[in-house]
């Protein structure tokens, strides 16, 4: 299993979840946003977080169960799915055992299920659909490595972090630089708003 070699202060986490994504992405020179087909799948939805990874087939959530117990609390579980939509590989039921072990939220390049219900247990979740259509349970999975999220590369230990304009992908070892460039990107754009507001 690939881990982060120096774990992201909850300080920094906290600091990046408290600023619009958009700032997040451009003081990476807008890099690390990823693919805007994955959105939240419920409005108002918002996560931050250190990435705990799973790669799995396509329509194949084997590898999610096997996760859950290996959920960091407080960390994001990421997932390549390869896209696949016609497929969903969560709803509430996993949403629920995902919350009870502290997972902070759930972002799958790949469909999910229960939008209601998700909603209403406020849990995030960013997905590239919905589908009623239930996952197969084969596997093969990989848990903990490096995968691909939207044309964005997550490695454990990144921070995630989504609002209502999509995800970016902070690297743990920038993190630190990028809180405090986005923290002066948001200082300066709320500076020139309110230039515009009173004129």
């Amino acid at each position: 299993m690939t881990t982060s070699p120096t774990p992201v202060a909850a300080d920094v986490v906290a600091g990046l979840a408290a600023l619009p994504v958009a700032n997040i992405g451009d003081s990476m020179d807008r890099l690390n946003v990823v693919d805007a087909g994955i959105q939240a799948v419920w409005r108002g939805a918002a996560v931050a977080g250190p990435a705990f990874t799973v790669e799995v087939a396509g329509g194949d959530n084997a590898g999610i169960h096997a996760a859950i117990s290996q959920v960091p609390a407080g960390a994001v579980l990421v997932v390549n799915g390869h896209g696949v939509t016609d497929r969903a590989l969560i709803g509430e039921l996993i949403a629920e055992r995902l919350r009870k072990v502290g997972c902070a939220g759930f972002v799958v390049d790949g469909a999910v299920r229960d939008v209601g219900d998700l909603e209403e247990m406020g849990f995030p979740v960013f997905a590239r659909s919905s589908s009623p259509a239930g996952p197969y349970k084969n596997g093969p999975f990989r848990v903990g490595v490096p995968i691909a999220l939207g044309g964005v590369v997550v490695t454990p230990g990144d921070v995630v972090v989504g609002d209502g304009d999509g995800l970016a992908v902070v690297p743990a070892a920038e993190a630190e630089a990028v809180l405090e460039r986005a923290r002066r990107k948001n200082a300066d754009e709320s500076e020139i708003r309110r230039g515009i507001l009173a004129s």
